[in-house]
């Protein structure tokens, strides 16, 4: 499918990448009442999923996947939640393993091919047999997510009818070493920083699957996928971990109507972030590059996001 012509055009102090990012990240807000239920992964951990409702009953349901140490009642989940919620679609806020507040029971987490997990959850969802149609939507690491589980397998549920995936790393390896550069030193530490302090509670509990020495190496993102990410979840160093659950390659296999917006200005992107030739030779993949917007920071009118309307248009039309 041909790249989408994107008509976002922001006021003037927020075309300005760095503004939008940190203003969406840092100052949003929004208002959601949510109702939290637990579920049980497959491996004997459990998931938190914050729920919020149409106002009448409903047989449609968004399914919102957060970014990197976000959870599931950051505002660019829970204003895309309210925005369904208020055209007749339920919505589940996903907190990644670790991220809603509680220690997750497992040395592993959660990490941008962790496609297991999302089928968990989507199976929960089947099992309630309310919902015949589902919709996925992720941002930065669950946009990555969700790409790779549609591209990955063959037997998606019928019920999936549309995905919208926003500011997506989809070439990992590109990503980190866009974030390890002085521009985004800011970003990258404040990351890291929420990393670091939650792995000091997993080396407490498994100490003989990290030391202190191994810890004390961790210095930058890289780093910590070395000592933590590759290691607790099966991969062989970071490269492989990259490598192996970048979305990217698993593009031209998605046959679920996607829409992919990744912003020119995102510096967390790498120029193999912008998957414009597997878009034009997939029917099923659509990309909208605007020129603004920064990462998840495509800030609009009345505190809806252009993401956010276009996410609705696009599953509207499926």
């Amino acid at each position: 499918m041909p790249v989408l012509h994107s008509t976002y055009s922001p006021l003037f102090v927020f075309r300005n990448g760095f503004v939008s990012t940190v203003y969406s990240g840092l100052i949003r807000s929004v208002k959601l009442e949510q109702e939290r239920r637990r579920i049980d992964l497959r491996d004997g951990d459990f998931l938190d999923l914050d729920w919020s409702y149409a106002g009448a009953k409903t047989d449609k349901l968004i399914l919102c996947f957060h970014g990197l140490e976000g959870n599931g009642q950051r505002p660019y989940l829970t204003a895309t939640a309210k925005l369904f919620n208020e055209n007749d679609t339920d919505a589940i806020c996903v907190n990644f393993r670790g991220c809603s507040g509680e220690d997750n029971l497992k040395f592993r987490s959660y990490h941008s091919g962790a496609t297991e997990d999302l089928e968990d959850v989507l199976q929960h969802v089947l099992d309630l047999n309310r919902y015949s149609e589902i919709y996925l939507y992720g941002v930065s690491l669950g946009a990555n997510l969700i790409l790779k589980y549609l591209g990955e397998r063959n037997d998606v549920p019928t019920q999936v009818k549309a995905a919208v995936a926003v500011s997506v790393p989809a070439d990992l390896n590109g990503s980190c070493l866009e974030l390890l550069k002085p521009k985004n030193r800011p970003y990258a530490n404040r990351f890291l920083n929420h990393l670091t302090r939650k792995l000091i509670n997993k080396a407490v509990k498994y100490p003989d699957n990290l030391s202190y020495e191994e810890f004390c190496t961790i210095n930058t993102l890289r780093d910590f996928d070395e000592v933590y990410t590759a290691k607790a979840h099966g991969f062989k160093d970071a490269s492989d971990y990259y490598e192996k659950s970048s979305c990217l390659q698993f593009l031209p296999n998605i046959k679920t109507r996607t829409l992919i917006i990744n912003a020119l200005n995102d510096s967390f992107l790498s120029p193999e972030c912008y998957p414009v030739k597997e878009a034009k030779e997939n029917p099923n993949l659509f990309l909208e590059m605007p020129k603004n917007g920064g990462h998840v920071g495509f800030i609009d009118k009345r505190n809806v996001y252009y993401n956010e309307k276009r996410a609705l248009e696009f599953v509207l039309k499926s």
